[in-house]
């Protein structure tokens, strides 16, 4: 038999190294359904006392009455026989409102994390999104939330439920050991109980690291269906289905894998505590055999003997669901807990009435440990002009701007806009002020309506088919099926890419924001609609500053002001006349266009 000190060992702390004062913030968000929550664990509390001791003391007390072994009246036996029923309805409502009432409140814990995780992504920086594919921050916006709400819910409930019923049950040995001294040998098969300590740890320390494997492996998962559902177009131009299905059926075998040793490792736990509670059962029934004592006088024993061991394998699972959310709770908690490269000022400053003066002062900026990508930039921008970035791949024109929008902060020096410094403004505030096209725009599954009211602002002064008219969108748009209400499609799949960069100038024309950042704007048009946007640009960007980001010489016509990018520097800054004469590298570029 195991020493003293070793059991004193197991028992001193059933779950072992189970951090769970990491769970802690999402326990007080039952907070907001607290009511809910404790009428949920009392309800648990009595279906714990119904099966621990309720059973047991029926069939002690009930059973020899409804079988005539104990002398009673027709009523009496009427009466007692009713208090079968009445404790199985007793367990069974409870029972049921119990886990009625514990998935409301998991339903609403999953809402508040899955919320609060969705925030975070809303407010974390565009670098966080280049180093994480889409499907795997999915994965953890939705499984692994869901997985954390099962376990913060069920873990809360079972700790409260499972040891009243382990209690009910050691309550009606003690009583029957006090009412049969012969059978108080029994409360030694209890002794048993610290070795259920040492399945329960070991295998939930495998189920912590398998579980963690697997949650990652679901983040593949959902990454490799994001990629090729984005990329449907591609996959069939270059033929790649099989290849796609030989990834994804990869991805899909080490999932299974993993997940197959999260279910081996769960499910052992029980066999693992049912051995260890039948020995202890067959202890005590070999010892009352020996005894001479009779099937009636074992069996309510016995039975409190299984149910005493019963909890303990529903907290040996409670061990196993923490150990799963331990490793969920990893995954969130990196996008919960990763620092905001950018973040607002306690106390803002007011950022209104904006005209638009930029200025760059000894600007240096890199991504992480690679060479810097903007370097000893010192430029200043007066409110009207209209400047263009001009300069081969990966000079830095796209960070130039990424900058003015304050998506990223400068690594050294300072950017401001009419004098004030950008980090001393709210990001709301100051992209209210500004007015974007990408390259690429996105679009979002609503009516063509609603994607351009995206950028209306308070100072809008055109309506929509305004805007759409400048943009040179009206009339495509008036020939969709329900006009401005048509839906777009995921994307705006059912639009082109020429309409879909009208929509986006649409966007951008109906912010009437002082500053307007243009990201090759133009480059998906036909030659005479880019004609005719630029005339509108040209008379839109009146008393504007706008920043032109040019990959097409084409644009540049726009541009009273150049500046030529290379390796993150600015190597030229003027008119277009005078570059062609001054600048090597924008000489090269202008001709290698012709």
């Amino acid at each position: 038999m195991p020493s003293a000190a070793f059991y004193e060992k197991c028992s001193g702390n059933f779950f072992g190294d189970i951090p769970l004062k990491r769970f802690s913030p999402y326990f007080k968000i039952l907070r907001e359904v607290w009511h809910l929550f404790v009428l949920a664990v009392l309800c648990g509390a009595l279906y714990g006392v119904a099966t621990g001791f309720g059973l047991p003391f029926m069939t002690e007390k009930v059973f020899p009455v409804i079988f005539g072994e104990i002398d009673v009246t027709a009523r009496q036996r009427l009466l007692v026989v009713s208090l079968l029923p009445l404790v199985f309805a007793l367990r069974g409502v409870s029972g049921f409102f119990n886990t009625y009432l514990i998935n409301y409140c998991g339903a609403h814990v999953l809402e508040k994390v899955r919320t609060q995780v969705f925030g975070k992504l809303q407010e974390l920086p565009q670098s966080f999104f280049q180093k994480h594919p889409a499907g795997d921050l999915l994965s953890r916006t939705i499984t692994d939330t869901e997985l954390l709400q099962s376990n913060v819910v069920t873990v809360a409930n079972d700790l409260v439920k499972q040891p009243i019923t382990f209690a009910g049950a050691i309550s009606v040995l003690i009583y029957l050991a006090v009412q049969k001294p012969e059978l108080s040998y029994i409360l030694a098969c209890l002794a048993l109980i610290p070795l259920c300590a040492i399945p329960v740890r070991h295998l939930g320390r495998k189920i912590h690291r398998r579980s963690l494997e697997m949650q990652s492996r679901s983040g593949d998962l959902s990454a490799t269906v994001t990629e090729n559902l984005a990329a449907t177009r591609e996959i069939r131009a270059f033929n790649q289905q099989e290849n796609e299905m030989r990834k994804f059926s990869t991805v899909v075998k080490q999932f299974f894998k993993f997940r197959m040793k999260v279910v081996k490792y769960y499910h052992l736990i029980n066999p693992c505590i049912e051995i260890i509670a039948a020995a202890g059962i067959a202890a005590a029934i070999y010892h009352a055999s020996r005894k001479g004592l009779t099937l009636e006088d074992l069996t309510p024993v016995i039975m409190a003997l299984y149910l005493s061991y019963e909890p303990l394998k529903k907290l040996g699972g409670i061990h196993a669901r923490i150990k799963q959310g331990t490793a969920a709770l990893d995954r969130i908690e990196y996008v919960l807990d990763h620092p905001m490269e950018v973040q607002d000022p306690e106390q803002p400053e007011p950022f209104t009435d904006v005209r638009g003066r930029v200025e760059l002062r000894n600007i240096r900026f890199r991504y992480g440990d690679d060479s810097p990508a903007l370097e000893d930039i010192d430029v200043t921008v007066e409110p009207g002009q209209i400047v263009a970035l001009v300069g081969p791949s990966g000079a830095g024109k796209t960070t130039f701007a990424n900058l003015v929008m304050r998506f990223q902060d400068p690594t050294e020096g300072q950017l401001l806009i009419d004098g004030k410094d950008l980090r001393n403004i709210a990001q709301a505030e100051l992209r209210s002020q500004i007015a974007y096209v990408p390259q690429n725009p996105v679009l979002f599954n609503d009516t063509a309506r609603n994607n351009i009211l995206l950028g209306k602002t308070g100072s809008s002064e055109l309506t929509v088919e305004e805007a759409a008219r400048k943009a040179f969108a009206h009339e495509f748009i008036e020939s969709l099926p329900e006009g401005y209400e048509t839906q777009l499609g995921e994307r705006g799949s059912r639009l082109s890419g020429g309409q879909l960069q009208r929509i986006a100038i649409a966007r951008a024309l109906i912010r009437n924001a002082p500053i307007l950042i243009l990201d090759e704007a133009t480059s998906a048009l036909d030659a005479e609609s880019e004609q005719s946007i630029q005339q509108a640009l040209r008379n839109l960007v009146t008393d504007k500053t706008v920043f032109i980001i040019a990959h097409r010489f084409s644009t540049i016509s726009l541009a009273d002001r150049i500046l030529v990018l290379e390796k993150g520097r600015c190597i030229a800054d003027g008119p277009h006349e005078q570059l062609l004469q001054d600048c090597d590298l924008y000489r090269r570029l202008h001709d290698g266009q012709k």
